[in-house]
C-alpha cells in the first residue's frame, strides 16, 4: 500500500521556522499559551521526574518547565537546533525516545504542522510511563478563517480559481477522538479562541512570517503571488473583517489536548447498575416511570 500524500512540506516548514527564530520570533501567541500551560500544570498536584518539550518554538515553554520542575530531567526535541543550543535535534514525527522513558510530555503550537498527528500521539503515548501525562496545544479549525475567506474571494475574482493557502486545522471533536485512538486515558480537549487586531492585513502577514507560519502546504501554488491578488485580498479583508475603528480582526483558535497513560490508580467509570444513588435524587426531581404496556 502507498503511504498517504504529505500535507505539509516539512523541510520548508523547518527552514521558515528556523529563519523566524533567528531573525526575531513573533512570540505574542506563544507567550499566551505558555502562561496557560503553567496554569494547567499548576492544577496537577504531582511532580514529574522526566519532562519532554516536543517541538515548541523558542524557549518559553522550556523556561516555564524549568521553574515548575527544577529537579526534573528536561528534554527539548525539535527538528532544528536552537540559536543558543539546548535542543535535541530530532524529527517530531519519529521520536528518538525509548518506550516508558517520560513522565510528562508537552508540546505548544507545533503539532498542527505534522503530517501524521495520530502517529505522533501514539509515539508520545508509548514514550510515557504508566500514569504519565501529555499536555499540549495546537491551532484549531477556526484559526485564520478571515484570511482564508479573503484569499478565496480574491483569487476567485482575479485568477478564476483558488489555491490552498491556509491549512485545514483540527476540530475539537476530532482531537479528542485522536487521543482515545492513541490509547490515552481520561482524554480532554477544549478550545480557547483569541482575537488579535491589526492596523491592516499586512500586519497579520508580517507576524505570520515572523512565526514561521507562512504557506508550506505541498499542494500550494508554486508561482509567485500576483500583486493584484494580494491587494484585492487586503481589500476584501478590510471590507469584511474590520471594526468601527478601522482595525482588522484575526482569529487564532487554540486547541488544548490532555491525556494520561492508563494506570491502575486512575479513576474508572462504574459498571452499569452499580450506582449507589439515583440521578433523580441528586437533581431533586421526580423520576417518571413509563406505564407497562404503553409506548412512550
Amino acid at each position: 500500500m502507498n503511504a498517504p500524500a504529505a500535507l505539509f512540506d516539512t523541510a520548508l516548514a523547518r527552514h521558515r521556522l528556523a529563519r523566524a527564530e533567528r531573525t526575531g520570533y513573533a512570540g505574542f501567541l506563544l507567550d499566551r499559551v505558555v502562561e496557560d500551560l503553567d496554569d494547567r500544570l499548576g492544577a496537577v498536584l504531582r511532580n514529574f521526574g522526566t519532562v519532554l518539550d516536543l517541538a515548541t518554538p523558542g524557549a518559553g515553554a522550556a523556561g516555564a518547565l524549568a521553574i515548575r520542575y527544577p529537579e526534573a530531567l528536561r528534554l527539548h526535541v525539535a527538528a532544528s537546533p536552537a540559536p543558543g543550543g539546548n535542543r535535541i535535534v530530532g524529527d517530531p514525527e519519529v521520536l528518538p525516545l525509548a518506550p516508558g522513558s517520560l513522565d510528562l510530555a508537552v508540546s505548544l503550537l507545533a503539532l498542527h504542522a505534522v503530517n501524521d498527528l495520530p502517529g505522533t500521539l501514539i509515539q508520545l503515548r508509548r514514550a510515557l510511563r504508566p500514569d504519565g501525562l501529555f499536555l499540549g496545544c495546537l491551532l484549531g479549525g477556526a484559526t485564520l478563517t478571515e484570511l482564508r475567506q479573503s484569499f478565496a474571494q480574491a483569487e476567485s475574482e482575479i485568477e478564476g480559481g483558488i489555491s490552498p493557502r491556509v491549512a485545514t486545522f483540527a476540530a475539537v471533536r476530532e482531537a479528542g477522538a485522536l487521543l482515545q485512538r492513541a490509547g490515552f486515558a481520561l482524554p480532554v480537549a477544549d478550545t480557547d479562541t483569541l482575537t488579535v487586531r491589526y492596523a491592516d492585513p499586512f500586519g497579520l502577514m508580517r507576524d505570520l512570517r515572523a512565526m514561521g507560519m507562512t504557506n508550506v502546504l505541498t499542494e500550494r501554488r508554486r508561482t509567485p503571488l500576483r500583486r493584484a491578488t494580494l491587494v484585492r485580498t487586503a481589500e476584501v479583508y478590510a471590507e469584511r473583517f474590520s471594526d468601527p475603528d478601522g482595525r482588522v480582526r484575526a482569529t487564532f483558535e487554540v486547541l488544548w489536548l490532555s491525556g494520561w497513560v492508563p494506570h491502575e490508580s486512575q479513576q474508572k467509570p462504574l459498571r452499569p447498575g452499580t450506582a449507589k444513588s439515583r440521578l433523580a435524587d441528586a437533581l431533586g426531581t421526580v423520576e417518571l416511570k413509563p406505564e407497562l404496556g404503553r409506548v412512550p
